[in-house]
């Protein structure tokens, strides 16, 4: 796995790297192609460090992020977190992926995700994302996958954009406009 590393206000030492591949590495069994890994590491405040690993096979993810005191024990809670969601995934859509995951162990569910966490009028993040191309149906299955209360995907019946959301009384609706 091929594995980049982005540090934001925070001065990454070569044994923390070593040790970040290393651990990295356990998640190749999963993948059958090339898989990316981008980790990103950051200080906020002065006591706080955040971990963001996102790995990506074929416009596939999987993404975690923790900020403990710590560096360090941030690999060993981010990681967990990651393989719990390739493991909450393994029986749903395993026949959906097969081009992109070994299946002898686990699987990894698609995630194309926007996010952006608006606060007092300001988008204060953004995320560029690929739209995949699948039903309303499977676009409700990854954004529980994912623990969102929303997914932006193509629509393969339609052919249109279009947005599932999870509403007040557990029901989905499905937003899709009109151009």
């Amino acid at each position: 796995m091929r594995i980049e590393f982005v540090s934001k206000n925070y001065k990454l030492a070569d044994k923390l790297k070593e040790l970040i591949e290393k651990k990295i590495a356990r998640f190749d069994k999963y993948f059958k192609k090339e898989a990316r890994a981008k980790v990103v590491l950051s200080q906020v405040g002065s006591d706080k460090y955040t971990m963001e690993i996102t790995i990506d096979c074929n416009s596939t993810m999987v993404r975690s992020e923790v900020t403990t005191p710590n560096m360090y024990d941030n690999i060993d809670l981010v990681l967990p977190k990651i393989e719990s969601q390739i493991r909450k995934g393994r029986n749903r859509i395993r026949s959906k992926l097969t081009t992109a995951f070994d299946y002898s162990d686990d699987v990894i569910y698609e995630v194309n995700k926007e996010q952006e966490d608006i606060s007092k009028g300001k988008i204060v993040r953004m995320k560029k994302f690929e739209l995949a191309v699948i039903s309303p149906e499977d676009a409700i299955l990854e954004m529980e996958l994912l623990g969102h209360s929303f997914f932006i995907f193509l629509n393969g019946n339609t052919g249109k954009v279009a947005l599932v959301y999870k509403r007040d009384n557990g029901d989905y609706g499905l937003l899709e406009p009109e151009y």
